[in-house]
């Protein structure tokens, strides 16, 4: 009803249903971006760009500006450029091997351009300098890859995971996911029900975090 009521004074303000509703997407997806979280950024993408050109740019006048690769390296995963991520990131491998974070960006590169085993090796090999690196993003992102056809590996990943991140709503749904595919929809209901449970638990800036997490394991638990 107050979607409604806006939309009819918006086409009363601007005489033009069309423009009206331009106006309301946009308030809505500010309204969003502000309170929920749930859609993209619509800037985040064009401020990474220019930092890669930066980058690109300083790598040019400081050919051993070793931060700058990896930093450059990083933004590349973000635009799953895996191949030219990997690229800058294997001549690196002598100069950062006592990064953690450095193993793991490794790691995801050799993963998703398809070398399942090196990709493992090199997230495990930073998992093993420090095992919250990331806040425990490796072990998730192994039991994603592994969900697909071993799933102990994957469960033992998650289990992992939580053992030092345990209000991560994103964990719950990927537990969930392999619940089902184990055929165990009692684990799997309990599983979504521990996740939405720990959801409201977690303070206001949390929930921003997690919630669309919370909100796809609030969608698993209404279709069961």
């Amino acid at each position: 009803m107050l979607k409604f009521s806006l939309f009819v004074f918006l086409i009363w303000l601007f005489g033009n249903p069309f423009i009206a509703i331009l106006v309301m997407l946009i308030l809505l997806y500010m309204l969003d971006r502000r309170f929920v979280g749930l859609t993209p950024s619509l800037f985040k993408p064009l401020k990474r760009m220019s930092r890669i050109r930066k980058l690109r740019q300083q790598i040019d006048s400081s050919p051993n500006d070793v931060s700058s690769k990896h930093e450059l390296a990083r933004l590349l995963l973000e635009r799953k450029k895996y191949s030219e991520a990997l690229r800058w990131l294997e001549p690196m491998q002598h100069t950062l091997e006592d990064s953690a974070e450095f193993w793991d960006d490794l790691g995801m590169s050799y993963l998703y351009t398809g070398d399942e085993e090196r990709g493992a090796a090199c997230m495990l090999r930073g998992l093993g300098l420090n095992p919250r690196v990331k806040y425990g993003a490796p072990y998730l992102r192994l039991a994603s890859h592994y969900s697909k056809d071993q799933i102990d590996k994957a469960l033992t990943y998650i289990k992992d995971f939580q053992a030092i991140n345990s209000s991560s709503c994103e964990a719950y749904d990927q537990l969930t996911t392999i619940y089902k595919k184990l055929g165990n929809a009692q684990e799997a209901k309990r599983t979504t029900e521990e996740g939405l449970r720990i959801y409201r638990m977690l303070p206001r800036y949390k929930k921003r975090q997690e919630r669309k997490w919370a909100v796809r394991l609030l969608w698993k638990k209404i279709i069961g």
